[in-house]
């Protein structure tokens, strides 16, 4: 094997024809690697990843060879993927008004060039989930909102279209079955590429604590900020911490790398129902 790349969380290598895609326990927030790792966070997010690619099989193709054919070394935490060509957009789906759109909103009334109503809160429930797609920063820099136009100048008006067509249906699915479960999720990012035949697939992590906002349904109430089965408690440590938000990043305390590990675990046993070992 050779290393490829190694990414803000990921590392990939190649593996003859094949990519090996390992989930390392390393934490970012604000685009930055935090130095504190969460313990087995690489193995939580492979194992609900590789469960939302079967609940999603038959809405978009993805990228799973095999999850047990990969190097001893890095068993539970990597995934023999095919190669794909990434589209240069980070796709995201919001169902309800929080983060950065919620900060944009409160600027311009809009999110990524869209109108949204007037008077809504933090955490407001959306007329309908919408497509807010981000550039791909390199290592150190940050992704940026972009409008679907955008978009559009990137990959030609028919994939942009597939684009946000797959990202609200994977977004969709995703809230459907997570609400059984007593979770909403606020929003998602995907990561798609092409297929040597042209097919959009779906690939690196797929509605993670990573990639997701999860929040309990029980304790829901707009107006607010929510309890989140995500990194966003390391988020809002980081933001009260005093760090500016610029590599080099401080150290986690030893009590948030708990809750947050924790808070993993749980989302990971209440949207799969498995006990985790």
């Amino acid at each position: 094997m050779e290393l490829l790349h190694s990414g803000k969380v990921r590392d990939l290598y190649t593996d003859g024809d094949d990519l090996i895609l390992v989930a390392s326990d390393r934490i970012s927030v604000y685009d930055v690697v935090l130095p504190t790792p969460i313990p087995d966070k690489g193995r939580l997010l492979t194992a609900l990843s590789l469960w939302w690619f079967e609940q999603l099989a038959d809405l978009v193709p993805n990228h799973v060879i095999s999850s047990t054919d990969v190097p001893a070394e890095f068993a539970g935490r990597a995934i023999r993927c095919r190669r794909l060509e990434m589209v240069p957009v980070e796709c995201v789906a919001r169902g309800y008004l929080t983060g950065g759109g919620f900060a944009e909103y409160q600027r311009t009334g809009a999110v990524s060039g869209l109108e949204l109503p007037r008077g809504l809160v933090e955490a407001s429930i959306l007329p309908e989930p919408i497509f807010t797609p981000s550039t791909k920063a390199p290592a150190g820099a940050h992704d940026e909102p972009i409008s679907f136009a955008e978009v559009v100048e990137k990959v030609g008006a028919q994939t942009a279209e597939r684009l946000r067509q797959i990202t609200i249906d994977v977004y969709c699915r995703g809230a459907e079955l997570a609400a059984d479960r007593g979770i909403l999720v606020a929003d998602t990012k995907i990561e798609l590429g092409w297929a040597p035949d042209g097919t959009l697939v779906l690939a690196d992590e797929v509605l993670t604590s990573d990639s997701s906002r999860f929040w309990p349904a029980q304790s829901y109430q707009p107006g607010r900020a929510q309890f989140s089965f995500d990194k966003q408690y390391v988020r809002d440590w980081a933001a009260g911490s005093g760090w500016d938000k610029q590599a080099p990043a401080p150290e986690v305390p030893a009590e948030v790398v708990e809750a947050t590990r924790a808070r993993y675990v749980e989302v990971y046993e209440k949207l799969t129902g498995n006990r985790w070992d």
